[in-house]
C-alpha cells in the first residue's frame, strides 16, 4: 500500500489541510475511487475506508492483478467533516460544484484542480455520492449522458438499477461529467444513508465495487453476496417527481424501494404550531419509490419522492 499527499495547503488557525490517496498495485492508473466530498459523508467516508482495509488485504494476499493500480481517496474535504458542516466552512461552496477547478481560483476551485489533476488518468472512476437533498434512494449506479458512458460495465456491479438522465447546465462542474469529458468511465454510487451508518448498504456498496473489479479483471475478490445480474434501466424522464405543496412537520408513510399504487398516501403534512393535519401527499401513479426524503421538516416545493412509474421502468 502506498500512501501519498495528493494536494495540500496550509491553514491558520490548524492542522494543514491534506488529501490522502491510498494505491494498490502498480501499473496502468486502473481505478480510482472517491468517499467522501461533503462534510456530511460520513457514510461515504465509512464505506472508502472498508474498501482501503480491504484492498490492502487483497494486496498482501496477491489478489490484485498484474500491471492494475487502484487508488482510493477517502477523504476530499476532511476540514468540514472535522467540524460537521456539509460544506465548505468559510464560504459554504460545495467542491463537487467546481469541476475540472482552477488552480488560482477560490479556494474550492483549488481543492478540485487538486483533486482532478490526480484522478484526471484513471482509465475508471467511481464516485461514492450522495444526493443535494437529505433522504434514502434504491440502491443504484448512476451516469450522466456525455458519449462516453458505458451502461453494459456499469451492470457488473450488480445494484438493481442503473439510473441515466441528460446533463443540465449545472452538471458541467460536477466530478462525474467531468471525468467522462476526459474519458475515464465514470460511475457515482448511491446506496443508504449520508450522514449516518448504515451498516447493510456500507456491505451493499463494497460488494458491488468488490464485484466490479473482479468482473473486470482487476482483482479476485471475496462478495457476500451474488448481486442483480439484470439491473433496470431509469431514465431520468422515467422517474415521477413529487413536491411537497405546503411546509411543516413530515411525517413519511413510505419508504424506498416500496410498491405504490396510485392514490396510496405517501406521506403527511402537519402544521407545525397547531398539530392538525394540512395534507395528506397521495401518489399520482402505481410503481416502485425510488427516492423519499428522510428528514422531518419540508419546505413548500421540496422534492420529496421519487417514482418509477409501473410499465415505465423497461
Amino acid at each position: 500500500m502506498k500512501v501519498q499527499t495528493i494536494f495540500s495547503m496550509s491553514s491558520p488557525y490548524r492542522d494543514d489541510f491534506r488529501i490522502k490517496a491510498y494505491t494498490f498495485g502498480e501499473g496502468e492508473k486502473t481505478l480510482c475511487i472517491v468517499g467522501s466530498m461533503r462534510g456530511d459523508e460520513i457514510q461515504q467516508q465509512y464505506v472508502a475506508s472498508r474498501l482501503v482495509a480491504l484492498l490492502k488485504f487483497a494486496e498482501e494476499s496477491n489478489r490484485i492483478q498484474p500491471g492494475v493500480s487502484i487508488s482510493v481517496i477517502p477523504s476530499v474535504n476532511p476540514f468540514s467533516i472535522n467540524i460537521e458542516k456539509r460544506f465548505w466552512a468559510l464560504d459554504n461552496t460545495d467542491i463537487n460544484r467546481m469541476f475540472p477547478g482552477y488552480n488560482q481560483g477560490e479556494t474550492t476551485q483549488r481543492i478540485a484542480a487538486g483533486l482532478f489533476e490526480f484522478i484526471k488518468d484513471f482509465k475508471f472512476g467511481i464516485q461514492l455520492a450522495s444526493y443535494y437533498l437529505p433522504g434514502n434512494f434504491l440502491p443504484h449506479v448512476r451516469m450522466i449522458h456525455t458519449g462516453f458512458e458505458d451502461v453494459e460495465d456499469a451492470k457488473y456491479f450488480g445494484f438493481p438499477y442503473i439510473a441515466i438522465r441528460d446533463p443540465e447546465p449545472f452538471d458541467t462542474v460536477l466530478l462525474n461529467y467531468n471525468w467522462q469529458i476526459w474519458e475515464t468511465q465514470a460511475f457515482s454510487l448511491y446506496a443508504g444513508t449520508t450522514d449516518t451508518i448504515d451498516h447493510e448498504m456500507a456491505r451493499i456498496s463494497i460488494d458491488a465495487v468488490c464485484r466490479f473489479m473482479t468482473y473486470k479483471g482487476m482483482a479476485s475478490l471475496s462478495m457476500s453476496g451474488s448481486g442483480t445480474q439484470t439491473p433496470t434501466i431509469v431514465e431520468g424522464s422515467q422517474l415521477i417527481s413529487i413536491q411537497a405543496p405546503h411546509a411543516g412537520i413530515l411525517i413519511v408513510e413510505r419508504e424506498a424501494g416500496q410498491e405504490v399504487k396510485q392514490g396510496n398516501v405517501l406521506a403527511r403534512i402537519m402544521h407545525p404550531y397547531e398539530g392538525y393535519q394540512v395534507c395528506e401527499i397521495k401518489s399520482p401513479v402505481s410503481g416502485t419509490v425510488f427516492f423519499a426524503r428522510n428528514k422531518s421538516i419540508t419546505f413548500q416545493n421540496t422534492l420529496l419522492f421519487r417514482i418509477i412509474e409501473e410499465g415505465k421502468d423497461d
